[in-house]
């Protein structure tokens, strides 16, 4: 692009007015704009779109082994999902015996959740990599153990049966939708769509409040066992309105999405479900994801279904970069009527950032809205956002309307805490975590540092600082900045390096532990290492001093492993787990004469060696 840059495609956006405090040491943050009215449970949004748009399609699906969609409107979506609550309600479930849900994003999913929600009993969608991806199920043991849930759910029977038989007491009612497991007595899921409904059901619905339990969304963060976030209607519905005003858009045509982003996740499973649902929208299943062999369903998708924005983690736009360059009819669809591209999970790359905006320049001949916010399963999540047309990645925006940023002197940085609506109460039968987690003045401490994009325009808002508990210092006293340093490395040695880990505290210097993509990595044949080296070479020139300056750098050559906790459940890598799981590799990365898998540079001429 030359010249003056083509316009943004016309949206109403929110305003990142803020008030600008100081509280002794701390710097109080607040958007001007108040917050709005919101309901009092997002059930009710079900229940107003059944009434005001019956025949419009609220959830589709791909048919089991074929072409079409599955889709159920608003009006049957509600008329199920009291029929269900109906059958929840005959089984005497309770706050104490909610419902657990093992299965990908599915139509049958969704209805079970909204069902839990309207009889007021809380439900837990699992991360199904417990159950599938897992080895020893000690993850899904410890869920079940804290949930107690007097009803598990699980989408195929056959496929989950290793991990019911694991994990789930023998006296737990299990239901599917298909393929029941040989071994275990269960339930047809099309059995509770089927019940009779009674007036118990207006009963519930109405003695369900803002502090009702909705949903309680497992986490393991960066150490221990999973914790339960307790998800309550307030937060759901109130971060609903501060999306809503932030950006408006979304009240002005109601949102089309095509997304796989897991509901057992909060950018997934609140986020995006629940911004369809407030707005009367429609939320189309993708079956595929950011991986090489699910990339094709994705892309199989956007062929048929054009979103009005769309939602997916770094690498999910990298992956889908080739198939928009290389398919003018993918593009044009695609493009047709989005209004926003949304990353989350990770830092998008420039590169991809750049590549997103020249095509949606090349299609529409607009510049289209990129943006992100800053969250957490437990801020329900939108806590900032960046309401504006940004040149580049990085920002993370200004508080949403109703949450309060407080930051705090700690170390070298300044230390995220937060406070509003949409913050949640606690962690589920974890009182010791519950307290550990807010201040003295209820602010919730998310782990994250910000800075201000500039000091003396803060309506400019905040970036992101990294993670407080991943920072350390070299040996010299510096502190290194791991999350700042660990997406230029990214983004420097893009497009073959997956993700990688810094490495470094109380040593001499800084060594990354990279995971490699190794398919593109086979392209450069025998000259790997010599390209990677110059590469060292080249970030290190770039570099201000020792914190900033990589001087070794090692192949991990297995991958992350979900059991011993080197992945959290948003999908990023844990990096303190990482570290300490693999000695050898951080060992050989800082000997102090490195062995020969070691990409080493010396610091005083910058020279391969």
């Amino acid at each position: 692009m030359t010249g003056a840059p083509p316009p943004m495609r016309a949206l109403r956006l929110g305003t990142p007015a803020v008030d600008v405090t100081t509280d002794g040491e701390s710097t109080i943050v607040r958007n001007r704009e108040p917050l709005g009215a919101y309901p009092e449970k997002l059930t009710a949004r079900l229940e107003h779109w059944a009434r005001n748009a019956a025949g419009r399609t609220f959830l589709a699906e791909r048919v089991r082994g074929g072409d079409g969609w599955r889709s159920v409107t608003y009006g049957e979506a509600l008329a199920t999902v009291r029929a269900i609550a109906q059958a929840l309600l005959d089984r005497k479930l309770s706050r104490e015996r909610g419902v657990a849900i093992l299965s990908e994003n599915a139509i049958d999913h969704a209805l079970l959740g909204l069902a839990a929600q309207i009889a007021g009993v809380p439900y837990a969608p699992v991360s199904p990599a417990y159950s599938l991806m897992s080895t020893d199920f000690e993850k899904l043991r410890y869920v079940m153990r804290a949930l107690t849930p007097g009803l598990v759910y699980a989408s195929d029977g056959t496929r989950y049966a290793a991990a019911i038989r694991a994990a789930v007491p023998g006296d737990t009612e299990v239901v599917v939708s298909a393929a029941p497991p040989g071994d275990r007595a269960t339930t047809p899921f099309a059995a509770l769509a089927e019940t009779e409904v009674t007036p118990a059901v207006d009963a519930a619905h109405a003695a369900v409040g803002p502090d009702t339990i909705a949903k309680i969304l497992f986490t393991s963060g960066s150490t221990g066992a999973p914790k339960g976030v307790i998800n309550t209607q307030r937060m759901l519905c109130s971060n609903q309105q501060m999306l809503a005003q932030i950006f408006p858009f979304v009240r002005d045509e109601p949102p089309v999405l095509l997304d796989w982003l897991p509901w057992n996740h909060t950018f997934g499973g609140n986020h995006n479900f629940n911004m369809v649902l407030n707005n009367g929208g429609t939320l189309y299943v993708d079956g595929g994801k950011p991986t090489p062999a699910g990339i094709a369903e994705t892309v199989r998708n956007l062929r048929e279904i054009a979103p009005t924005a769309y939602f997916n983690v770094p690498k999910g736009f990298e992956m889908l970069l080739p198939f928009l360059r290389d398919e003018p009819a993918l593009r044009a669809r695609f493009f047709e009527r989005l209004a926003m591209i949304f990353y989350s999970g990770a830092g998008l790359a420039p590169h991809v950032w750049d590549a997103l905006q020249q095509l949606a320049v090349r299609e529409t001949g607009y510049r289209i809205l990129i943006t992100t916010s800053l969250g957490s399963t437990e801020t329900a999540p939108m806590a900032l956002a960046a309401p504006w047309l940004a040149d580049g990645p990085g920002y993370v925006g200004v508080p949403v309307p109703g949450v309060e940023v407080k930051l705090v002197p700690s170390g070298h940085k300044r230390e995220l805490r937060l406070r509003g609506p949409n913050i949640m109460p606690g962690y589920w039968r974890d009182d010791e975590r519950t307290r550990d987690a807010f201040d003295s003045d209820g602010f919730y401490r998310i782990g994250d540092a910000l800075q201000f994009a500039d000091e003396n325009d803060p309506e400019r808002g905040f970036v992101f600082d990294g993670r407080i508990s991943e920072d350390f210092k070299l040996a010299t006293g510096t502190w290194v900045s791991v999350g700042t340093l660990r997406l230029q490395i990214i983004s420097h040695f893009a497009p073959f390096v997956i993700d990688a880990v810094v490495s470094g505290e109380n040593r001499n210097e800084i060594a990354v532990l990279v995971f490699a993509d190794v398919e593109r990595c086979r392209a450069l044949g025998d000259g790997v290492r010599a390209w990677f080296r110059e590469r060292l070479v080249a970030l290190a020139r770039r570099s201000t001093g020792s914190a900033t300056r990589v001087e070794r750098l090692v192949f991990l050559d297995q991958p992350a492993s979900l059991d011993a906790g080197e992945i959290t459940d948003k999908g990023s890598l844990n990096q303190r787990a990482i570290l300490a799981r693999r000695t050898d590799a951080v060992q050989a990365a800082h000997a102090a004469e490195p062995p020969s898998e070691v990409i080493a540079i010396a610091p005083d001429h910058l020279t391969a060696r």
